[in-house]
């Protein structure tokens, strides 16, 4: 059977014994379809969690990288096929398929191959580690985001700290995706949230239209791994931790626990 009779079976089987579109919410709101991706993978808990808060807001379709594809930035793969298949996804209700490219190619194939219909928007994270300042040019969660920007969907990016503290993202996070989720698409722009990887009890509350900063949070440099007979080298990047205050931006909102949530342009 080609694969993409076998996903239209799977989508029908998926469609027929869960949410179906047209349905509404318990709040009344017509059912939306939202599309999930992120670039930690789809067994990490960032994407569980985004998930199952999602639920609450319309029909969850999760077309997510089979593993870690981080700093894959906006990416796309031409010269191979790219691989999707069912995934046993640990929340209930949740249209989940694993893919073997990057997230931009998840957003891709996920919006033109997989869903029964376009989304209305695009949740990208929770991503381990936050997407600030220049390190947002790197991510791959913010540039899953903007393939769905390109794609003309409304396209939200979340971000939190690699420290394992999440209380101040679970905390706030169905708050905010009540406040943006409705938002209007806008040509060139995508929405980003980062939450502080603080305890609830130390977060200063939420702070909006958060500029971008073009500070960074590591200066790189490369070390010496090994050396090689023919003159060649093997190096690995050291990011060297750093910190300056800086008011309205992304960064200095991120330093000072506050939640920080601003847009994000692309090319226009």
């Amino acid at each position: 059977m080609p694969e993409s009779l076998f996903l239209n079976d799977r989508k029908n089987d998926m469609l027929g014994g869960g949410q179906k579109s047209g349905n509404l919410l318990g709040k009344g709101t017509v059912m939306r379809k939202i599309l999930i991706t992120n670039d930690d993978g789809i067994g990490s808990d960032g994407i569980r969690r985004l998930a199952e808060t999602a639920l609450a807001f319309g029909e969850v379709w999760v077309v997510a990288p089979d593993s870690q594809r981080s700093a894959a930035s906006h990416s796309i793969t031409l010269r191979h096929p790219v691989e999707v298949h069912p995934h046993d996804f640990p929340v209930d209700g949740v249209h989940a398929f694993s893919c073997s490219g990057t997230p931009g190619d998840c957003v891709r194939v996920g919006s033109l191959s997989i869903m029964d219909g376009k989304p209305d928007v695009l949740l990208s994270g929770i991503n381990f580690g936050y997407n600030v300042a220049s390190d947002i040019q790197y991510s791959a969660t913010t540039g899953a985001a903007f393939e769905g920007e390109f794609q003309s969907f409304l396209s939200i990016a979340f971000s939190e700290a690699a420290n394992g503290c999440h209380e101040t993202t679970d905390r706030y996070l169905e708050e905010i995706l009540a406040e943006l989720i409705d938002r209007p698409y806008v040509p060139g722009q995508i929405l980003n949230v980062n939450f502080p990887g603080c305890p609830l009890s130390e977060c200063r509350g939420v702070l909006r239209d958060r500029a971008v900063s073009r500070r960074a949070f590591y200066n790189d440099q490369y070390d010496t791994v090994e050396r090689f007979a023919d003159g060649g080298v093997s190096l690995m990047v050291n990011g060297i931790f750093t910190t300056v205050p800086e008011e309205g931006t992304d960064y200095g909102a991120i330093l000072d626990n506050y939640v920080s949530i601003g847009a994000v342009r692309n090319i226009s």
